[in-house]
């Protein structure tokens, strides 16, 4: 309940980033689900689960301020796979973007960022357009000026997904069932 003294659905958008992915076709056998940072961890492994249980890597960064993060380290196999980096916005996309160069290094083939929240602060927009990407693909649950779009981006719409949440709190029935 948290802050309020009504009950809140807490609404994923995890569904609607997978049937996209799902409609990509990437093979299992080349996918690799990878966090950005530790503290992403257990986002990143529900959807590898729900991706085929795809292997998981992890970056592990240390914040040397806000805003800025240094990558470290690379947990786990990426080398010849198509990387799925998963979390839940997008700000500055200097996490993502690092993460992206560390795993490019490792011999990565395609990185495609996905995220629920699309902040974009400057320097996103360079940052996630510089060829580090395959794909950037994020919900509308922030609009996103047209100016800020670059070739990459892809907004998915989570209308569908309210419309069914709001539709179940009205007749009564299980709202968490949409995300098991």
């Amino acid at each position: 309940m948290g802050y309020f003294d009504i009950p809140v659905d807490h609404v994923r958008c995890q569904p609607v980033i997978l049937d996209y992915l799902a409609s990509k076709t990437i093979s299992s056998n080349d996918l690799v689900v990878v966090s950005p940072d530790v503290g992403g961890v257990a986002r990143a492994r529900a959807f590898a689960k729900k991706l085929s249980d795809a292997p998981l890597a992890i970056v592990d960064k240390r914040r040397h301020g806000h805003n800025v993060a240094e990558v470290m380290n690379l947990i786990g196999d990426v080398k010849g796979k198509v990387a799925v980096m998963v979390d839940d916005m997008i700000d500055t996309a200097g996490t993502i973007a690092k993460g992206a160069a560390l795993l490019h290094e490792e011999g990565v083939r395609e990185v495609y960022a996905c995220c629920t929240h699309g902040v974009f602060s400057p320097p996103a927009i360079e940052r996630l357009s510089s060829g580090l990407f395959q794909e950037v693909i994020i919900t509308n649950t922030i609009p996103v000026p047209e100016k800020n779009y670059f070739p990459q981006l892809t907004i998915l719409t989570v209308a569908n997904l309210l419309g069914e949440t709001i539709w179940r709190i009205h007749d009564d029935s299980s709202v968490s069932s949409i995300f098991q």
